[in-house]
């Protein structure tokens, strides 16, 4: 007996099942004979482990994993991944340890298990933080080792296709997850296999009603178009057979979902999907693959605007083909679909044609090459701490509608639809994003907002003082520069906040004759070995964030911890500017403006926030004394500050605009308002920008010398 059949026998002693049978077969055909064997022994601690649990389907746990398996099988994984996908289930639902794994089958295998392991043993807030920190923590063991999500995936698939035993309501949280998240990544790597059986899953899973009305039309629908591609196939085989162009042809079938998709985002009828059925054309080589769209072209009239060469500019997951969209018999649309059969390795398998097709050319490097950089981004959008923004921004990434534009030097870039110049400078580097501070297109300046276009030029303007504008943050479209720019800011925050809480323990410390000069190495350290911190910044930041209070920390600095009662007007006030940044807010409620009397609330998070001493939520607010400080206007301050007034009118036609045109005089600036009315009267109320309490009076009298105004007033809140 030869060694296959030995291993083939011990396997079978294990198990007997058809679908191990399957395994084996597929494994057999592309594994040599030590590979085979590591994978016994991977199948016999899994089929160990897995003993006497069952799946809600009533079936043996085992025929998970080995399902699997197979998947990957399919995909002619190496053995590695193989060993991983039998044993991805036994760290989290049997006594086996990694320990195990690594001691039995080395660091590779073991790595590639804990990465697909679920975090069960982690706490989180709510389910959905669970879910996005699980995600997370998936995509970046996928960095590390790119078989990590093809398992995931593959884990994904048999749910999917084994989902029908799970409450309807599990089973659409899962669908919808599986659609979003997973099915996305599957596409965003190339794997169209996966992609598509997912998403058809997925779909059937998640609105079963319409999968089956829309199945149903399809069925109706498809019989006569089916003649006439049996018709056009031949015709197309015998033209090239006359040109002696060797080739293969296989129709195709545009998948439910992504019909589905298409119906659901262009609000079009079944009957106006144009690419339902196609033919696609492999061929030896590029050269051929053009020869032929010259053919078909000769054969039947193109339809304008349908063509795209993905050959020459590829998709973003490596995809290359040439699509056409072709008036066929009676009118009929057909597209064509050409490849060479290096490409329809990769357009089917991605970036896991890697491992059978080593030898391929650049076309297998640049499908993996692509992902890796799409990996490198993703290693930028994990350093937010936020799990559920992660999970958001990642979302955003995966649903690339793009555009392509044009550097000044000629180069390609490919941006998610609605981008901007903003995107387009993040895109190039980050430095380039950061120093921003215009944009041409064409030559021809245009506002950093504005969306790109196909085929434009794209040009970006530095200077080396520039910062990133936070309301770039609302048009971006790109991860990359939506991460840049928030880190900036998140900089900026801790940066500004360190400021702050300087001033506020400044201030604090002054009732005790000390300052943060006296204070001494001794008394900061001793305060903060107390707190756990390492450095005074530390502190600085949680003062200045509104998590810890001043006067507390005064009191501890000076040895007199009763300090933590103390009251705001005990304090000297704290000189507000008006150009602080980001912990200085002011109020929407009171609108305070400068000559205004001020107290300022430690809101954690937010810093101070000021209000006007006669607001109602004053009141409110005054349970919690000790975070109140108290504030004052610095001397001299210039600048415009938003404050609303209510306007008390008759109704009659054009007196808005009159009032309107009387704050326009008296040098003030409308942002917002909003009108109430009835028969008889009307109340106007507006939002203005004023200089200080002058300015707003100078406003409030011009609006009153219109005879039509009946009182004018400004809101405690």
């Amino acid at each position: 007996m030869n060694n296959a059949a030995a291993i083939r026998d011990r396997l079978y002693t294990v198990w007997r099942g058809v679908e191990f049978q399957q395994l084996l077969a597929t494994l057999e055909t592309y594994l040599s004979e030590e590979d085979l064997k590591g994978i016994v022994d991977a199948y016999e601690l899994s089929a160990r482990a897995h003993e006497g649990q069952q799946r809600l389907s009533g079936h043996a746990y085992i025929t998970h994993p080995i399902a699997v398996a197979k998947i990957l099988a399919d995909l002619r994984l190496d053995s590695g991944t193989i060993k991983a996908a039998l044993l991805h289930d036994v760290l989290e639902d049997t006594s086996c340890s990694l320990q195990d794994i690594q001691t039995k089958f080395g660091d590779d295998v073991a790595a590639l298990v804990d990465g697909v392991s679920k975090l069960d043993k982690l706490n989180f807030h709510s389910a959905a933080d669970a879910q996005a920190e699980s995600f997370r923590k998936m995509l970046l063991a996928m960095i590390k080792d790119l078989r990590v999500i093809l398992v995931k995936l593959a884990d994904r698939m048999h749910n999917m296709r084994t989902i029908d035993s799970l409450p309807i309501e599990k089973r659409r949280r899962i669908a919808k997850e599986t659609l979003e998240i997973y099915a996305p990544i599957a596409n965003r790597l190339g794997i169209y296999g996966l992609k598509t059986e997912l998403e058809d899953l997925g779909f059937k899973a998640y609105v079963p009603f319409r999968y089956r009305v829309l199945d149903t039309a399809l069925r109706k629908a498809s019989g006569n178009q089916r003649q006439f591609l049996r018709k056009i196939k031949i015709n197309l085989e015998k033209s090239m057979k006359r040109r002696e162009i060797a080739g293969r042809l296989v129709a195709r079938e545009k998948h439910l979902y992504s019909i589905y998709s298409k119906m659901k985002r262009k609000s079009i009828h079944l009957s106006e999907i144009v690419d339902v059925f196609g033919v696609r054309i492999v061929v030896p080589d590029i050269d051929t693959c053009y020869r032929v769209l010259g053919m078909v072209h000769e054969l039947y009239k193109p339809m304008p605007g349908r063509f795209k060469d993905f050959i020459s500019i590829p998709r973003v997951n490596g995809y290359q083909s040439l699509h056409t969209t072709l008036f066929g018999p009676k009118g009929m649309p057909l597209e064509v679909q050409i490849r060479t059969e290096e490409m329809d390795h990769v357009a089917d398998r991605g970036v896991a044609s890697h491992w059978q097709y080593k030898a391929v050319d650049k076309y297998t490097y640049t499908a993996e090459a692509r992902a890796r950089d799409w990996m490198k981004g993703l290693m930028e959008m994990q350093q937010s701490e936020d799990s559920e923004e992660f999970l958001e921004t990642v979302k955003v990434d995966l649903f690339p509608d793009k555009v392509y534009v044009f550097t000044p030097n000629g180069e390609i870039l490919r941006l998610p639809r609605g981008s901007s110049p903003v995107d387009f400078a993040y895109a190039v580097h980050t430095d380039v994003g950061n120093r921003c501070v215009a944009a041409k297109i064409d030559r021809r300046p245009v506002p950093l907002k504005t969306a790109l276009s196909n085929g434009e030029t794209v040009e970006i303007l530095t200077s080396r003082s520039a910062k990133p504008n936070p309301n770039w943050v609302n048009f971006v479209s790109t991860a990359k520069a939506r991460n840049a720019i928030r880190g900036y800011l998140k900089s900026l925050k801790k940066d500004e906040a360190r400021e702050l809480g300087k001033r506020l323990l400044s201030q604090s410390l002054r009732p005790y004759s000390l300052s943060l000069r006296r204070l001494g190495k001794a008394r900061t350290n001793s305060l903060l070995k107390e707190l756990g911190m390492i450095a005074i910044d530390e502190v600085y930041e949680q003062l200045g964030l509104g998590e810890r209070l001043a006067p507390v920390i005064a009191g501890m600095l000076s040895q007199q911890i009763d300090v933590e009662g103390e009251t705001a007007t005990q304090l000297k006030p704290l000189d507000i500017a008006g150009t602080e940044g980001l912990l200085v807010s002011y109020a929407g409620c009171c609108h305070p403006i400068p000559d205004d009397d001020i107290l300022g609330y430690m809101s954690t998070g937010r810093g101070v926030v000021i209000h006007r001493s006669i607001c109602n939520n004053v009141g409110a607010y005054r349970k919690h004394p000790s975070k109140w400080i108290p504030i004052d206007w610095r001397k001299g301050l210039k600048g415009e500050f938003q404050s609303e007034i209510q306007v008390k009118t008759l109704n009659r036609v054009g007196l808005l605009a009159e009032i309107a045109g009387r704050i326009s005089a008296a040098l003030s600036n409308i942002v917002h308002v909003n009108v109430e009315t009835d028969e008889v009267e009307s109340t106007l109320i507006f939002r203005l920008n004023v200089r200080n309490r002058r300015h707003l009076a100078q406003v409030i009298r011009s609006i009153r010398t219109n005879p039509g105004v009946m009182r004018v007033s400004r809101s405690a809140s």
